[in-house]
């Protein structure tokens, strides 16, 4: 019952460090191809977990229905412009208030499950999606509360709504397949791993060969990326195959204190006392949604 609680802690571990690798190579590939590298060689792991539990305990094989593929492929497109956003938030503020920011995603599927996915919200909840807006709100603004960056706000809640539609478009394909745990997780994995793959190394086909090239001078930094991602797409959409994304994600925003100590400490940068307010009520909020 309570065994989604594990797997979205471990993947909100794995996705801070993701984050952090992602920026750091930032610096020298462009923002499509630091969102490629989240996928480029995560497609062949998650096959290789998806053969790793068959050989421990065979069960059915799925049916890939043409609903399946739709959410699949709406799920995909939304996480490949989630992550190039966030990129995108590497370069407009710093590290740990851009996650922050795109940190809305919770708030975001919240909202949507509520409106379009048959999961009302109680009072309690909506006072978290409030304190989560106005740590956003928070945030966004870099220097006196009259001087908002409209740039920063708009891209992160950007990022965070597409990051909230591929968490929930994900756990509906995961719960048409109707396979047991953790099964249709890992299928749903590996689906939208490769469609995302697909898509970008074809665009770069067409449009930035040079880009393609950047990944493969950098083969250590782009690997670690791939698996530091793969791990932490294991971890979401086993979660959210167990419990509803707003759940998942509400816990998920423990990732803002891990991106918090990562910045801190690896990037050597420092927060304003406004920026750890907002941390802290993001984290706040969080708690009020998932207490409801």
């Amino acid at each position: 019952m309570w065994l989604w609680i594990p797997f979205t802690i471990f993947a909100a571990f794995m996705q801070s460090w993701r984050n952090a690798f992602q920026k750091q190579l930032s610096q020298d590939v462009n923002t499509t191809g630091v969102t490629l590298a989240r996928f480029i060689y995560a497609g062949p792991l998650a096959a290789l977990y998806v053969l790793a539990l068959y050989a421990w305990q065979p069960v059915a094989m799925p049916h890939l229905s043409g609903l399946f593929w739709v959410y699949i492929v709406l799920a995909s497109v939304a996480q490949i412009f989630a992550t190039s956003l966030m990129v995108m938030l590497f370069r407009l503020r710093n590290y740990a208030i851009g996650v922050g920011l795109a940190k809305s995603e919770a708030v975001m599927a919240a909202i949507l499950g509520a409106l379009f996915f048959g999961a009302p919200l109680s009072a309690l909840a909506w006072m978290g999606v409030f304190i989560g807006g106005l740590a956003i709100w928070l945030m966004s603004n870099p220097g006196s509360f009259r001087d908002i960056s409209l740039s920063t706000v708009v891209t992160g809640l950007g990022s965070g709504l597409c990051f909230a539609l591929t968490v929930l478009w994900v756990r509906e394909a995961s719960l048409l397949l109707e396979l047991p745990f953790p099964y249709s997780a890992a299928w749903v994995l590996v689906a939208v791993i490769t469609t995302q793959t697909i898509i970008l190394i074809s665009w770069l086909l067409m449009k930035d060969k040079q880009t393609l090239v950047a990944l493969w001078k950098r083969p250590k930094l782009t690997l670690t990326i791939s698996l530091f991602s793969c791990l932490g797409s294991l971890g979401w959409f086993t979660a959210m195959s167990l419990q509803t994304a707003a759940m998942v994600k509400t816990l998920g925003q423990i990732e803002v204190l891990f991106t918090l100590m990562i910045s801190v400490v690896w990037f050597r940068e420092k927060l304003k006392p406004k920026d750890k307010i907002g941390l802290a009520l993001i984290v706040i909020g969080a708690i009020f949604v998932m207490l409801a």
